[in-house]
């Protein structure tokens, strides 16, 4: 039995089949989505979904699905599925569902009377194309095999709808057809590996509806554009390769092309190669940079993220090369002191104040993780690490600047500069300008790994322009953030006000290599981390004591961004929590600390299969929102297990 599996059971049952979803992307960048029930609940669903630089540098939605039918004695089986208005689902193909395995690749199995079809879905690695098997496993009597594609051409974030200006006109090319159905856009090329008989008979399907866009608040119908069907007969035991991409293949080939992909991919065999087969999605490669996406179906990359996610998605799969190949294309895009988000429909923003910060911590982690001397570290990277330091102590935009007593302060009107950083109306919706404890914390990290790496290094003219700010930010840090009476620190202050709201932020003074705390605050913060925030998905933004917590993260975009970091649970959040309990208690809180890391072998079952999704609900089951496979979330877990090996 496969890893990841379901039975007939679950998958006929669409309320379970439509919450588990498939998702894999290439290095090119694009990706194939849908759910365990071939049925697109979701606008960036889609089955080639793939990258148009030329257009807007998004990807788009080319081939959105493909429906099979099974013929046997004039009779058709539709296996497809598509939901319309007031819930109406046609063809209504699921209940012909008998098994889905994920190992080595997802795969469907389809049962109607004696007839047994398997499907079979691989992403190509490197180019944008989509590889699907279909292999006639019983049939008693003659069958044919016909597929119907559907076509979207529109950009994920956006829906479409007939028009006179789409192009149903086709090409005819080996075992084949090709269509472009607006200019500019990439034509999509459609083979299969049998020859076949194409029926041109361009069709619109309207008001197909997409559950979990209507659940968010989104435009959730639209119309696709249906341009004729294939048919071939298949015997008892063959197989036909069908392949969709940007050009056209020799089909000879797609049998050998097919296997090649499967051999390539790590197997999903177990929780931690689960994790090493979802790291490996996340990076993108491209003839002049190397990125890491935020998250996927809808994420961009951010300079954040990319620096807490990547020793853990690269590193601890000894993939130094794409590390790198990363930290080179984030420095190219430095403006001044500053890392940009690339978000693919906006221009780059900048207003990150601990993505700088962040840049140390990740070039600790590669210090630590692969060996690599500080004084090879502080060589290659100690300019740029200057021109950080240099523009938070000298001041830069945002306001952000050190202050007298060496702590950072930053913030203007309208930004939301740490990672609480949603902003909704232009207001943040959750102002923490000021002077943020982690960005504090963070930034005697910073100075403190600066001059460690310089000490090495021998670079004494850094060390003697820098060597006493420590102490300064040290005792500045105490004065102002802790309360002693509640064993809390303030999680901002701002002109002498100071909110002491209980969030995870507080943690990285305590987690982070260089602390500017004792352990006797140390241990007082964790356990209140650990009392209010902890959860088996991660910590909570809010302690659900604060009035202002929000245990479920629902409705309309306004009401799911006030309630995005007003508790909801960050995967991400917990191998920092590991991390701080270990070096506090040491490695007799290992079985705890492994405890932390199995609770989420079940997420591999759920959501977005074999991955960790965005965020959690704060209150109990804590069920999965947001995108359905987040970068920083896989990388905690890989980065925790890696703990818990080297604490053994």
């Amino acid at each position: 039995m496969s890893y990841i599996s379901f039975e007939k059971s679950q998958l006929v049952n669409l309320e379970f089949a439509l919450q588990h979803e498939l998702l894999r992307s290439n290095r090119a960048g694009g990706y194939s989505s849908t759910s365990i029930a071939g049925c697109n609940t979701r606008k960036y669903h889609g089955l080639l979904v793939v990258p148009q630089p030329w257009l807007d540098q998004d990807n788009h939605v080319l081939l959105s699905a493909l429906d099979e039918t099974i013929i046997q004695h004039n009779e058709a089986f539709n296996f497809g599925l598509h939901m319309y208005p007031n819930g109406h689902f046609e063809p209504k193909g699921h209940k012909y569902l008998r098994e889905f395995t994920a190992e080595p690749i997802p795969k469907i199995t389809y049962r109607v009377g004696g007839v047994v079809l398997s499907k079979e879905m691989i992403f190509a690695q490197t180019e944008s194309r989509i590889m699907i098997r279909y292999t006639l496993l019983d049939a008693h009597s003659k069958t044919t095999l016909r597929l119907k594609p559907f076509l979207a051409f529109r950009n994920v974030h956006e829906l479409t709808r007939a028009n006179y200006d789409a192009n149903t006109k086709y090409e005819a090319i080996k075992n084949g057809a090709r269509w472009q159905m607006y200019p500019g856009y990439s034509p999509l090329f459609f083979q299969l590996s049998k020859a076949n008989e194409y029926t041109h008979v361009p069709d619109w399907y309207f008001n197909i509806e997409y559950i979990r866009e209507k659940e968010r608040g989104f435009a959730y119908q639209e119309d696709l554009l249906v341009p004729g069907f294939f048919e071939m007969p298949l015997k008892k035991g063959e197989s036909v390769i069908v392949s969709a991409g940007l050009e056209a293949k020799e089909p000879e080939r797609f049998k050998q092309q097919f296997s090649a992909e499967i051999k390539k991919r790590t197997p999903r065999n177990n929780f931690k190669n689960c994790l090493l087969n979802a790291a490996e999605q996340f990076i993108v490669k491209s003839s002049d940079k190397t990125t890491l996406m935020a998250g996927f179906p809808w994420f961009g990359t951010w300079g954040r993220d990319t620096f807490i996610a990547l020793p853990g998605i690269t590193l601890t799969r000894n993939d130094e090369k794409s590390f790198k190949a990363v930290l080179d294309t984030m420095i190219q895009s430095m403006q001044g002191p500053l890392f940009p988000n690339f978000n693919r429909r906006n221009p780059e923003a900048f207003a990150a104040v601990d993505a700088p910060l962040w840049f140390f911590w990740t070039l600790q982690q590669y210090h630590e993780i692969s060996g690599k001397s500080k004084k090879f570290i502080w060589k290659t990277y100690g300019s740029t690490l200057i021109i950080i330091l240099d523009n938070y102590r000298n001041g830069t935009v945002y306001n952000i600047r050190m202050l007298q007593n060496g702590l950072i302060h930053a913030g203007e009107n309208g930004q939301a500069l740490t990672w609480m950083d949603v902003v909704s109306k232009g207001k943040a919706v959750t102002p923490r300008d000021g002077l943020a404890v982690e960005v504090n914390a963070l930034w005697y990290n910073a100075v403190r790994m600066a001059l460690d790496f310089a000490a090495e290094a021998k670079d004494e003219s850094f060390i003697k322009q820098w060597k006493n700010l420590p102490s300064i930010i040290q005792n500045a840090f105490v004065e102002v953030f802790w309360d002693a009476e509640n064993s809390r620190m303030a999680d901002v202050v701002n002109d002498n006000k100071k909110d002491f709201s209980v969030r995870p932020n507080m943690l990285f003074a305590v987690s982070l290599p260089f602390s500017p705390l004792g352990d006797e605050i140390k241990a007082k913060i964790l356990n209140t981390v650990r009392s209010e925030l902890l959860t088996t998905r991660g910590l909570r933004s809010l302690s659900p004591k604060n009035p202002k917590y929000k245990g479920i993260l629902w409705g309309n975009q306004e009401e799911r961004d006030h309630a995005y970091h007003q508790g909801t649970v960050f995967p991400w959040l917990i191998d920092h929590f590991a991390e701080a309990w270990l070096k506090l208690h040491g490695k007799g809180a290992l079985p705890f600390i492994e405890e932390l890391y199995h609770n989420f072998e079940e997420v591999m079952h759920e959501s977005g299969l074999g991955s960790v999704s965005e965020v959690y609900d704060g209150d109990p089951p804590h069920a999965a929102r947001g995108a359905i496979s987040q970068a920083w979330n896989v990388a905690a877990l890989l980065r925790l297990n890696y703990l818990i090996q080297q604490n053994q």
